[in-house]
């Protein structure tokens, strides 16, 4: 009964992970779509895009983190939460935000987050798979940061393009590691149900 309780509660942490991964990726994307399609995109119409990303990113890395089961990870998803949630805060609560706040804001959220979710493929017990992805998309956000330090006077419409390829790379990204997620989960469930059941029985 141990073990079938313990692959029960693998089972709901792989699947509530990848549907928190699924559903970051699909508003990564749909942002980035926004990001391109807006024209003529002011910089209040930005902090308003980018905050409500920030927001709805905090809470699903919250759900990542209390979903997971060991310390290292539930430490490392809260403080993407926080650092999203800080992000959003501060975009929207800065007196007269201009193009360069912005682009200091999410630059700084970018490279932080980024190098959160680098630590993250070198977690032991993880598939080298998913290893490869965090590092892949942590090095993406960091890359996207440290373009924007390198070029902080871009424009509104500069900045939009930017935020929109970032968005649209790393929702797929994100995505791709759900998915990926989704189907380790049910080839683990496939070859625990038999030893778990008769361990029951």
């Amino acid at each position: 009964m141990v073990r079938l309780s313990q692959a029960e509660g693998n089972a709901f942490m792989f699947k509530s992970t990848s549907t928190s991964l699924i559903l970051l990726g699909s508003l990564s994307v749909i942002v980035g779509i926004i990001s391109f399609a807006w024209p003529g995109v002011t910089v209040y119409a930005l902090v308003l895009l980018f905050a409500v990303y920030a927001f709805i990113d905090a809470g699903l890395e919250a759900m990542r983190a209390f979903s997971s089961r060991t310390a290292g990870p539930v430490f490392g998803h809260l403080l993407l939460g926080l650092i999203g949630l800080a992000a959003g805060v501060v975009a929207v609560v800065w007196p007269g935000p201009t193009a360069l706040v912005l682009v200091l804001v999410i630059g700084i959220w970018a490279v932080v987050g980024g190098i959160v979710e680098f630590a993250n493929g070198f977690r032991s017990g993880e598939a080298a798979g998913l290893r490869a992805m965090f590092i892949l998309t942590g090095l993406i956000a960091v890359a996207f940061g440290v373009l924007l330090f390198a070029r902080p006077d871009v424009g509104a419409i500069t900045l939009a393009l930017l935020f929109g390829l970032f968005s649209l790379i790393y929702g797929i990204s994100r995505i791709t590691l759900g998915v990926h997620l989704h189907q380790l989960r049910r080839q683990r469930g496939s070859a625990q149900s038999p030893s778990a059941l008769r361990t029951a029985t």
